[in-house]
């Protein structure tokens, strides 16, 4: 697709009857998406083949139930319901409706022009109906959740032709620390088109939410190096902090050697934390999260292998850290603990497969319309430009459709893959030379016949060295 067409199509200037022709062939079964952006034509693959949504369904359903959530989930709600009600009047006049709800899709309120209201809540965009892409298909905010960009959906993009009649654009709010998406706002139109400004609105918004919550992430990351420090006069055992999503905020020596991660480095930032390449590890500490968040009290202890530790797992405690009430992450000593013993399913059936993890086989990519399945093997690395993630491979350079360079990192993990840069995700398996700059940086060379370059950063240094066994 050309940048031209791009922006024609962004903008509304381009017919719907090419999309529309598109949307019958694929409900029926095709596979031709000429003429649909490419983020629209991996959404409508997701409700067809993943969800297998009805597109001629012809209301939202109702949320099956309430979904609890942590108690500073509503600090967002409430930071979005104030910019809606201010961008209210305006989407008003313009006869659309400005929309909250939740990480899971389900309508939390409402505002905006009263006839779109009532044709609205005809078509179930109405408080405690759910429009996650799994139970409508594509559509704003259902879309918006499973990416970090603005979202906008015209007309006949929408899967279920109920929602022909709309146009939608929606952002989703997501926590700083894991990525997941906390809620979504949205703004649709019925029968008109959206205003010009829709995108700065939805951007403004998401943007004053992303401040209060990176905000309240460095006060979390300095109350963890706290506590660590209070920790670790009292033993001598190795310990780490992690945040509630188990990246690493500071780790002793010997527990950074377990981990693979630098020592005595603080990361208050969450934007420079660690994730260690340990699934189990990173598993655990999320479910400890989970625990925590609904028994302040609770403690647990489990088992995992290490860098250090591939033939006996290691026993580590998890003791919560909360401040002002809201979990900030957890304390992780390497040593016996009574703590509650992790479920099976959770832990020691993990255990069992550790060794033999191979992670993902095959990751998404999209080059103009089509959808492409790499084999991890034809992986060079991922880059992260933007809001975009761009693999390099044997194929040729592919958008990821991936929501972020975080979670690759995450589906890779346990495949070959290693985080050197804060921009890069390289396969181990394909790097060729290793470059020792005056200032003792290292370069990777990686084994495509262009000789593709890759910067280490200095934090990630240690790591790769281990990988490779320099």
């Amino acid at each position: 697709m050309t940048e031209v067409h791009r922006r024609a199509e962004e903008t509304g200037l381009v017919s719907g009857a090419s999309v529309k022709d598109a949307w019958e062939r694929f409900v029926q079964g095709e596979d031709d998406v000429r003429g649909v952006r490419p983020e629209i034509a991996i959404s409508w693959h997701r409700s067809r083949d993943q969800y297998r949504v009805d597109p001629h369904l012809s209301e939202a359903p109702v949320a099956v139930a309430e979904l609890a959530h942590p108690l500073e989930h509503d600090v967002v709600f409430a930071e979005l319901g104030f910019c809606s009600a201010s961008m209210a009047h305006e989407v008003a006049k313009v006869g659309g409706v400005v929309v909250i709800a939740d990480a899971a899709g389900r309508v939390l309120s409402e505002w905006g022009d009263k006839a779109t209201l009532s044709a609205a809540h005809g078509a179930g965009l109405a408080p405690w109906f759910c429009w996650s892409e799994s139970a409508v298909g594509t559509n704003g905010m259902g879309t918006a959740l499973g990416t970090y960009n603005p979202v906008v959906i015209r007309r006949e993009e929408h899967w279920a032709q109920a929602f022909h009649d709309w146009n939608c654009a929606g952002v989703a709010v997501r926590d700083v620390v894991s990525r997941e998406p906390i809620a979504v706002l949205n703004i649709s139109c019925w029968r008109s088109e959206l205003p010009a400004a829709v995108r700065s609105w939805l951007y403004n918004a998401a943007t004053h939410t992303d401040r209060t919550l990176r905000t309240r992430a460095r006060d979390g990351g300095a109350e963890l190096l706290a506590a660590y420090q209070q920790a670790r006069a009292r033993s001598l055992d190795p310990l780490v902090a992690v945040d509630t999503s188990g990246k690493v905020v500071l780790a002793d020596e010997v527990a950074s050697v377990l981990l693979g991660v630098p020592s005595n480095t603080p990361a208050i930032d969450p934007a420079v934390r660690w994730i260690p390449q340990l699934p189990e590890f990173m598993h655990a500490a999320r479910f400890a999260s989970k625990q925590a968040r609904y028994d302040p009290n609770w403690s647990g202890s489990t088992q995992i292998f290490t860098h250090l530790t591939a033939d006996e797992p290691a026993p580590i405690g998890i003791r919560p850290v909360f401040l002002y009430g809201n979990l900030v992450g957890h304390l992780i000593s390497f040593c016996a603990s009574d703590g509650e013993q992790l479920p099976q399913a959770d832990a020691s059936s993990a255990l069992s497969t550790a060794r033999t993890r191979t992670g993902s086989d095959r990751v998404v990519g999209v080059r103009d319309n089509r959808t492409v399945l790499v084999r991890n093997p034809e992986i060079l690395l991922a880059e992260a430009a933007d809001s975009d993630v761009w693999l390099s491979t044997d194929q040729g350079r592919l958008r990821s459709a991936a929501a972020g360079l975080d979670k690759l990192d995450n589906e890779l993990a346990g495949a070959g893959f290693l985080r050197v840069h804060r921009r890069y995700v390289v396969n181990l398996n394909r790097v060729r030379e290793i470059e020792r700059r005056d200032k003792g940086e290292l370069i990777l060379v990686m084994d495509d016949p262009d000789g593709t370059t890759v910067p280490v950063s200095r934090r990630n240094a240690s790591a790769v060295r281990r990988a490779l066994g320099i």
